[in-house]
């Protein structure tokens, strides 16, 4: 970004930024830690000899999470704008950690086998089991305090990194549940083949607390808080509120934040981002949830082998992101749909494609990669910088909200449908329905190729 000529930077005020920019991009990668055990632990717990989970029980205790992550979105994305990034975070982050723990410890190890086996068989509500049910329950929590982290933190971005450079460092910072879901499907993994199902859950939850120690040490919610001016003020740029917004001071002053809301709502392209991630979303959490077991099915691995190779999603997401938003900023002039567009439109072809390639670890593995290049990019820039552009910091907590929380609900498809639908028609069916709703996307998006929000066309 170009600054007045006037502009010198403050060593204080960059630290800060600095700062809250690592201490919240390790907070959303550590969320990931407790919400990946379930989709690698289920390696093991469908297995006859642990919990015998069938794939149908599986998709119920996924469906639990994604519920609850979508209406989750949209109270926390609320609650950040009306309670500040700090409280909700702290809230959050320590709700994880309780759900993971519970989960870990919902059928006791030292129950003999038998007895494990036998407790895990007992029928329950809605045809599935009393333990699938009651980690359903455990999931559900799980989802509600999973989705605490996104918006609270993107809103915290917000405050100390101005709009003509968030393409950029926003894309960088898209960078952590990209690192967060690589790393913590290969570390549940690994504690779960060494240690039992039960440490995938133990192990994460614990590794989280550390995290959350260090957010309470060493985050702020925003530069006044610090004794800073606004972003604004430091980059001389004019304040980010939209011509029919209320002014910050009314609405901290006790503003209805409903009243934030319904003007986020009323911005067209944020009804149609909307949309669009909700068509996206499916895409991510099929992967995110039933990669390792279908990586599993196809080749016969453990959890460690195809914790990792399922993994190779996710260990595209930084390339991605970094690449879709340097490309959105210095090739496309700030405009995020032509990135969008293009990313949708080949992963539409490339899930279409999926199902046919060889078994091969290699293969599959490549291919994992290049769908997760194609799926971070557009995620990233539809849920967190486009959220921001069109939301406004004054919203921008309650616009990523609404737009993840139309996303989840495309998720709770993403998470359930391989679960449901595998078993009917195979994993083709499964990857020909993911293709199909990227490709709608696609095409929605694509008369908004030059859309920009209206602060940045006048700035242009």
């Amino acid at each position: 970004m170009s600054h007045p000529p006037s502009f010198r930077k403050d060593p204080v005020y960059e630290h800060w930024r600095w700062r809250i920019f690592a201490i919240t991009w390790l907070a959303y990668a550590g969320y990931y830690l407790t919400r990946k055990s379930f989709s690698v632990a289920k390696i093991e717990m469908g297995k006859p000899g642990e919990l015998g989970l069938s794939h149908t029980e599986m998709a119920w205790i996924d469906g639990g999470f994604l519920v609850a992550y979508a209406l989750g979105q949209f109270v926390w994305g609320l609650s950040g704008d009306r309670f500040g990034t700090r409280r909700v975070i702290l809230t959050g982050m320590m709700g994880s950690v309780v759900a993971a723990v519970a989960m870990g410890l919902a059928v006791p190890e030292w129950l003999p086998v038998p007895l494990q086996t036998a407790v895990a068989s007992v029928a329950g509500p809605w045809g599935v089991s009393v333990v699938a049910f009651l980690l359903g329950g455990l999931f559900f929590a799980q989802g509600l305090f999973q989705a605490s982290g996104w918006a609270p933190l993107a809103k915290n971005m917000a405050q100390f990194f101005s709009r003509l450079e968030r393409g950029t460092v926003i894309g960088l910072w898209c960078t952590n549940y990209a690192a967060g879901g690589f790393i913590a499907s290969i570390f549940a993994g690994y504690v779960g083949e060494r240690f039992g199902w039960r440490a995938a859950f133990l192990v994460p939850a614990f590794a989280l607390a550390g995290v959350w120690l260090l957010f309470w040490r060493f985050q702020r919610n925003r530069p006044e808080d610090v004794g800073l001016p606004p972003i604004e003020t430091y980059h001389g740029e004019p304040p980010e509120v939209r011509p029919d917004a209320e002014s910050d001071s009314s609405t901290d002053a006790g503003g209805s934040r409903w009243a934030v809301a319904m003007e986020v709502l009323r911005t067209p392209m944020v009804r149609l981002l909307c949309v669009i991630y909700f068509c996206l979303k499916p895409t991510r959490y099929a992967i995110l949830f039933w990669g390792p077991k279908y990586i599993h099915d196809r080749l016969g691995t453990g959890m460690i082998h195809s914790g990792f190779l399922s993994a190779m999603f996710e260990a595209a997401g930084p390339l991605s992101v970094l690449l879709a938003g340097l490309f959105s900023d210095k090739l496309f002039g700030s405009r995020r749909m032509p990135v969008a567009v293009i990313c949708l439109g080949l992963l539409a072809l490339l899930l279409f494609m999926l199902d046919r390639l060889p078994p091969n670890a290699w293969i599959l593995g490549a291919s994992l990669f290049l769908l997760g290049l194609l799926t971070y990019a557009p995620d990233s820039l539809v849920s967190g910088t486009a959220a921001l552009d069109f939301g406004s910091k004054r919203g921008a907590s309650t616009a990523s909200g609404i737009i993840n929380g139309c996303g989840s609900i495309g998720a709770i498809v993403g998470g359930t449908l391989p679960g449901f639908l595998q078993e009917q028609g195979g994993w083709h069916a499964v990857f020909t329905f993911l293709g199909a709703a990227v490709l709608l996307a696609a095409l929605l998006l694509l008369p908004r190729w030059n859309t920009l929000p209206s602060p940045a066309a006048k700035a242009t």
